[in-house]
This record gives C-alpha cells, structure tokens and sequence, in this order.
C-alpha cells in the first residue's frame, strides 16, 4: 500500500470511529500519531506530538477566543441582552408573526454579543417562547423559530468558528468577521420572510397580539437596549475600524460586559464565577480538539492523501458545480451527527489543500462552511440546537414538534447557500471595501 492510499485508509478508520462515538479528540489525536508512526518511526511521531500542540497554542490569534468567550458568557448569565428581544417585541409585535419576528431580531442582536448558537437558543427559549405560546402561537412555529434563530449565533460576529477558521486557513478574521454578518443578515432576513409567508397564508398559525403601544412606551423601551447597542457599536465598530486586534476586541468586550453587568445590578457572584469556569472549559475543548486537527493535517501532508484526492478530483473532470455540491452534501451529513466545530476540525485538513488547488476564495469558502455547519445545529437526529431548546421548554413541546418547526427554516437556509455558491460577490464586498 502506497503513502497515499495509506492516508486515505487512515482518514476512512478515522470516520468509522468516529461514527462509533469514540471521542473526536481522541480520534483527531490517535489516528494521525499512529499514521505518522507507521509512515516514519515512532520517534517522528512522538516529536510531531511534542511540537504541533504547542505551535499551534502560541498562536497569538487564539487569545481571542477565550476573550470572546468571557464576553458572551457574561452577557448570558448577567441577563443583560434580555431587553433585546423586549424592545423588538414591542416595536412589531402588530405584524403578522410580529412576535416570532421579535425573535429573530432579539436572536440577531443576542448573537452580536455571545456568537454562540446553543447560548442565543436557550437565551431565547426562555424568554421568546413562553411568550409566543401565551398568545396563542402555534407550537411549531413559536419553537422552530427559535431553534434556527440560534443558528444566526455563528455567522454574526463574534463568532469562535471563524476565529479557529481564520487561524488554520490563515485568512484574517476581521474579513470573515464582516463577510459572516452578510451571511447573518441574509439568513435574518429570509426567516422573517418565511414567518410573515406563514403568517399572512395560514393566520391560525399566529393569533394577533391585541395590545397596542404608545410612541412613549417604544421610546422608552429602546433604553434597555441602550447598553448592548453601545457595547456592540465600540467592540465591533473598533474591529473593523482597525482600532483593535480581535483579541483586544474580545478583552475590550469582557471588560465592558463586566461594566454594564455591573452598573445595571446584574452582575451576581454566581454568574461571575459560571461564566469563568465555563470560559476555561470550553476554550480548554476547543484547543484539544484544534489540536487534534492540526496532527491530522501534518498527517495528511506527510501520506500525501491530499494530492491523491485531489488528483482524483482533477481527473474526473469535476465542475464547480459538482465539487460544490459534494461539499455541500458532506456537511449537511456530518451535521445530523457532530457538532459544528468538530465538522469543521475534522474535514479541513483535507478539503482546504483542494481548495487551494482550485483557487477557490477561502474567505468565502469560511463564511459558507459556517452556514453549512450552522444547518446541521438544526437538522436531525442530532440537532444540537433543538435539543437544547427540548431542554429548556420542556413537556411542553414534543421533541418531533420542533424538528418539523424547523423544517421550513431549513428551506430558506438552502437558498441562502444557494446564493452564496452562486454569488461568491454577496459576501466578498464587504471585506473588499477594507483593502
């Protein structure tokens, strides 16, 4: 067996563990160490064990990760974005689905402060859906609206996959920041099409809110909102200002959790040390298993596997078009079972020298694999998102019920990646505008 085919049998064992439920970090980690092993000797593959961990680790980069991570813990468990979704409520609740649409924008303004998926579909499951069901919201609806609005969590900037992304690829993450809030806005905007579609087709779907609002009681509601506005507006507007480097954007936006938490009597003991433990534990998963990803790509390198996939590519005669579409398929499969970062950590080693040999945009390639991998929190059987939501809400809504609340959602995001792979332009303008 050559070199080649060799990787290529090592990446197959890999996907068959990992299809056994072996833990992703074990699998990123073993497989290449007893690959590189195989091909050199035991003591390149305990040197390549010694040094990618800690060349990956000193990327500078990465700081920013744990100080995004504290930023959005702190706003989530100080409760200081609950006015978002308040605000938005009152300024649509009259439109047909106005309180399913409040949603979205609550989701869209939730996920400018955390970037997280899971934390905005629990934020939000608490506070949004209660209050559709109250009114009389078809269940499916007020659910599946929530669970995809989460999904906004990783395209609006902060957001960790584009950080991790953007330091493998090497692609600046303040482009993948702007390209991804395209990417945010586009999908914000088609599911508030598909719930106002909904809404004015089917109106036993959405009861209409009776209660009307004085030009007073908007104003003043905007208050609440006041706070986020200006953390978001100085974090991110110093980012793409070039004012800050993201890891000094994430300390700034911790630091000014921290202040706002604070001055609005919200910040407790408890939520403080929840949002550090919690900041350790997750930045300490992610390392482990970047890590694992980045044994793997000297793994891949050293087999060669990448030119003979490639290679296969080539000879096949392979469109964009069809190359694209395979993407696109491997993604929405390993959505139904891995979580987004794993994903991702997983199959770049192996797709991104294909891309390069196909001169394929990587900032834009970036932006659709987070939609892509945004997808799968929602698509069954392991729609992470939903089952979060299953979490909060309880015996209230049946888990089947959800998943087919999604379903509509899902058909927007498709068309979304659909404009992405057929309009690259759409989410490259922005960051061309900072060259």
């Amino acid at each position: 067996m050559s070199n080649p085919e060799f990787g290529i049998f090592a990446i197959g064992v890999l996907f068959v563990l990992i299809g056994l439920r072996v833990p992703i970090a074990v699998v990123l980690t073993g497989v290449p160490f007893l690959g590189i092993w195989h091909l050199i000797n035991l003591k390149a593959a305990i040197g390549a064990l010694k040094v990618i961990p800690y060349t990956f680790a000193a990327s500078w980069e990465l700081s920013s990760v744990p100080m995004f991570l504290l930023m959005g813990y702190l706003a989530y468990y100080s409760g200081i974005t609950k006015g978002l979704f308040n605000a938005a409520r009152v300024w649509l609740a009259r439109l047909p689905g106005g309180l399913a649409i409040a949603t979205v924008f609550g989701a869209s303004g939730f996920a400018a402060v955390t970037g997280s998926s899971v934390a905005c579909a629990a934020a939000m499951g608490r506070i949004a859906v209660p209050e559709m069901l109250s009114h009389g919201y078809d269940k499916s609806l007020a659910t599946g609206t929530v669970a995809a609005a989460g999904t906004i969590g990783a395209l609006i900037p902060p957001s960790i996959l584009f950080i991790i992304y953007g330091i493998i690829a090497k692609v600046p993450v303040g482009d993948l920041f702007l390209g991804g809030a395209i990417a945010g806005i586009m999908t914000a905007a088609s599911y508030i099409i598909v719930i106002y579609l909904r809404a004015k087709l089917n109106p036993a779907l959405v009861p209409p809110v009776d209660k009307t609002f004085t030009m007073a009681e908007k104003l003043d509601v905007l208050r609440e909102v006041g706070p986020v506005i200006v953390l978001v507006v100085l974090v991110f507007g110093g980012l793409f200002g070039g004012f800050f480097t993201p890891t000094e954007a994430g300390a700034v936006g911790a630091m000014l959790c921290t202040a706002i938490a604070l001055f609005q009597r919200k910040l407790t003991w408890s939520a403080l040390v929840t949002s550090l433990t919690d900041t350790v534990a997750t930045t300490g998963a992610i390392f482990v298993i970047a890590i694992g990803a980045s044994l793997l790509s000297r793994f891949v390198a050293i087999s060669q596997a990448d030119r003979l996939i490639s290679d296969l590519i080539s000879s096949a005669g392979s469109s964009y078009v069809m190359l694209m579409l395979g993407i696109v398929l491997i993604y929405l499969l390993l959505g139904m079972f891995l979580d987004g970062l794993g994903a991702m950590l997983l199959t770049l080693p192996i797709l991104l020298p294909i891309l390069r040999a196909e001169n394929l945009d990587l900032l834009w390639f970036g932006v659709l694999l987070a939609k892509l991998l945004e997808i799968g929190m929602i698509t069954p059987p392991v729609g992470l998102n939903v089952f979060v939501l299953k979490s909060v809400v309880g015996d209230k809504v049946a888990i089947g019920t959800i998943f087919r609340g999604v379903t509509y959602f899902l058909i927007a995001d498709l068309v979304i990646v659909l404009l992405i792979i057929a309009f690259p332009d759409l989410i490259l303008f922005l960051p061309s505008l900072t060259k």
